[in-house]
């Protein structure tokens, strides 16, 4: 079996998604986050963007933030999806086989990936 050293990994991508009735609940989380961390926020997307099957946002984070966001959005995720994928350079195995889900798992779609 090969393995993959961690220091490969530049960064990391949560994205948090919604459905719009609960959108201000997503917009209140994204706050708190950037409140909290030294994070890069992105933009609030109504619709679904990318692979992602519904509205989300994104937070990017670097790998020595990963101990400290993922397990405070694991207890404060509001009851919302968050996809969490690293950032290698392989945008189909980073969001295919090298993701986790915080709450319920939807799915993305990598048709139009790498």
């Amino acid at each position: 079996m090969d393995t993959v050293e961690s220091s490969v990994i530049f960064g990391y991508h949560a994205h948090t998604n919604f459905d719009l009735d609960v959108r201000d609940t997503a917009v209140a989380l994204r706050e708190e986050i950037g409140k909290r961390f030294d994070v890069t926020l992105g933009r609030v997307w109504d619709k679904p963007v990318g692979p992602h099957l519904k509205p989300m946002f994104q937070v990017a984070f670097t790998p020595e933030q990963f101990d400290k966001v993922v397990p405070w959005l694991m207890v404060n995720h509001q009851g919302l999806s968050i996809f969490i994928h690293p950032e290698t350079g392989d945008e189909v195995q980073d969001h295919r086989d090298n993701a986790l889900w915080i709450n319920e798992k939807i799915g993305i779609d990598i048709g139009g990936l790498g």
